[in-house]
């Protein structure tokens, strides 16, 4: 099986992961060892902001950074409904509302049309989520923002490596939320980070991952376990080298297969918008003229011939039994994207030959 990610995982990173076993240092009590703040330094000089407070999920820093922002309990939030159900999950936790608008219909980002529409009086934050490792609008969404006096907080969980009018995810934003999962362009196992430029943001962020405490047994708030372990932080310094190389990689695979797949008529590709400059997590195609069961069906053969073909997203979250009760949305859009998208692996593991095999049995099985 070719499977839509894959983690790259080598001996530089093995050997990280001993040095931190034998130092016996593999947490700290603060979630601030040595390794951790190594990480946390790397990578908020790689996307150019003054901050990184490392956390053990990319959930958890989307929840902290909402609480730490002051929304909670009354407040609601615009984000899109065609994404990963922990971008709304955490708009519950802190005790506000999501609100969901439609997106795009090219590159499947939030449509900063719709947003201006949905905003109230009790709009207190934008999430705009930069699906599939294509950044949303942000320079129009940050103009939407000043002009309700909200924060933006942008879920960049899958943009690692991709820019936006030459600036890295977070710059237009309030803060930006990362994950080092597994599938990730680069990855830490689980894990997660905020990078922003906000100092006392950043204060409550670093009391929050570790039950409120500023100093050991002195909680000043309310707080959760959100700690990095010293050897997933270990593997983030590594990787974060090699992501460069990993995303160039993602790029030429994800041309590659652009190329053999232009010849059919009915798929809609991937687009790179002038100004943008996609990061590859999922390379992702739109069979345009069929329903829920033709696309199904196509997914289906491509795994039966070894190829780990993904539906992101099969059920919008404003569609989903427990979100239902936030009102009836009309997302089009959203809707129809659900039923004809399915993404196909460009990660760094596959070989020239195995991206001319996908675009080969993706062809067939069009047919």
């Amino acid at each position: 099986m070719i499977p839509i990610n894959a983690p790259q995982i080598g001996k530089e990173e093995i050997e990280a992961v001993v040095k931190v076993m034998k130092s016996g240092g593999l947490t700290h009590g603060l979630g601030s060892g040595p390794k951790v703040t190594e990480f946390e330094s790397s990578f908020s000089r790689f996307v150019k902001a003054k901050h990184g407070i490392a956390m053990n999920s990319g959930t958890a820093a989307l929840h902290s950074t909402l609480v730490a922002a002051g929304i909670g309990q009354g407040d609601e939030v615009i984000l899109p409904s065609f994404t990963f159900v922990a971008t709304a999950e955490v708009v519950m936790m802190a005790g506000a509302k999501p609100v969901f608008v439609d997106i795009d219909p090219d590159t499947y980002n939030i449509c900063p049309e719709k947003v201006e529409k949905a905003v109230t009086e009790k709009t207190k934050a934008l999430m705009p989520v930069d699906l599939y490792g294509l950044s949303a609008d942000m320079q129009h969404i940050r103009k939407i923002a000043d002009e309700h006096g909200l924060k933006v907080i942008e879920d960049a969980a899958q943009a690692h490596g991709a820019t936006y009018k030459g600036k890295p995810p977070g710059t237009f934003a309030d803060a930006a939320c990362w994950s080092f999962y597994a599938s990730k362009n680069m990855t830490t196992g689980e894990g997660g980070m905020i990078t922003t430029n906000d100092g006392k943001i950043t204060e409550k962020l670093r009391l929050m991952r570790s039950h409120g405490e500023e100093e050991k047994y002195k909680s000043v708030m309310v707080g959760h376990n959100y700690h990095m372990p010293e050897m997933e932080a270990a593997i983030g310094c590594v990787q974060l080298g090699k992501l460069p190389e990993f995303v160039a990689k993602r790029t030429r695979n994800a041309g590659n297969l652009s190329e053999k797949l232009r010849k059919a008529k009915d798929l809609q590709l991937p687009e790179e918008p002038e100004g943008y400059k996609h990061g590859w997590y999922l390379y992702t195609v739109r069979m345009k003229n069929a329903n829920r069961e033709r696309r199904d069906r196509v997914v289906e053969a491509l795994r039966q011939n070894g190829i780990g073909a993904l539906v992101c997203y099969v059920n919008p979250i404003h569609l989903m039994p427990f979100y239902r009760k936030f009102g009836k949305y009309k997302l089009p859009v959203t809707e129809k994207a659900s039923e004809q998208v399915l993404s196909l692996p460009v990660h760094p593991g596959v070989s020239r030959e195995q991206i001319g095999f996908i675009a080969e049995t993706l062809l067939r099985s069009l047919s």
